[in-house]
């Protein structure tokens, strides 16, 4: 579990087919540059949102295998070297919960409609999946590419708006973000067990 509070910005180093390893696997193995410090073989890192696991440790950073059915579901098979990643290592129950429950289970694709600044603040509209719309509500939390947001407003049927203060600009890479660039979402979690629960027949 994580919280979508970042803790380091990340680079891809290299991106391998055929995992890597030339065994016949398949999937997709990342090798990441990070700063993490204490680092362990099989523990769970969100890559931009994306729940992965430390395959192994390497110096300055660590390498992930992605699986088929998680590179169909998210843009990593994309990645390639040099890419800015965001970084967040699994909470601690000691820890503080400083954004919301993120599972680091990626529900789709959204696409940058708009970002533009207004006063201090950057204001970026998302074309969200139709099943992350659904259990979004103003003032609530969505996931962006791994970073705990609060919803600003629901603009259009299919939009969901953000608004990054300067920190976040300064300390993710959503202050990159443009029109017709594509983000990893995750929809509320309490949202997502509502609506099924709601869905189910008495």
């Amino acid at each position: 579990m994580f919280t979508g509070i970042v803790t380091a910005i990340g680079r891809v180093a290299k991106a391998t087919r055929d995992g890597g390893n030339g065994t016949g696997e398949g999937g997709l193995t990342l090798a990441i540059r990070a700063p993490y410090k204490g680092l362990k073989k099989g523990e769970s890192i969100a890559v931009n949102g994306a729940c992965l696991t430390v395959e192994r440790v390497v110096a300055g950073g660590f390498t992930v295998h992605v699986i088929e059915t998680t590179e169909g579901r998210t843009l990593l098979g994309d990645y390639a070297r040099g890419r800015r990643v965001n970084l967040e290592r699994a909470v601690r129950a000691l820890d503080r919960l400083g954004g919301h429950i993120v599972q680091g289970h990626v529900d789709g694709v959204a696409v940058v409609e708009r970002a533009e600044v207004q006063g201090d603040a950057w204001l970026c509209d998302l074309r969200v999946p139709p099943e992350v719309r659904e259990v979004s509500i103003p003032h609530g939390s969505i996931a962006v590419d791994g970073v705990s947001m609060t919803i600003n407003a629901l603009p259009a049927p299919e939009l969901v708006q953000i608004s990054l203060i300067p920190f976040t600009r300064a300390h993710t890479t959503l202050g990159e973000l443009r029109a017709g660039d594509r983000v990893h979402v995750e929809a509320d979690v309490l949202g997502k067990y509502v609506r099924q629960l709601c869905r189910s027949e008495p």
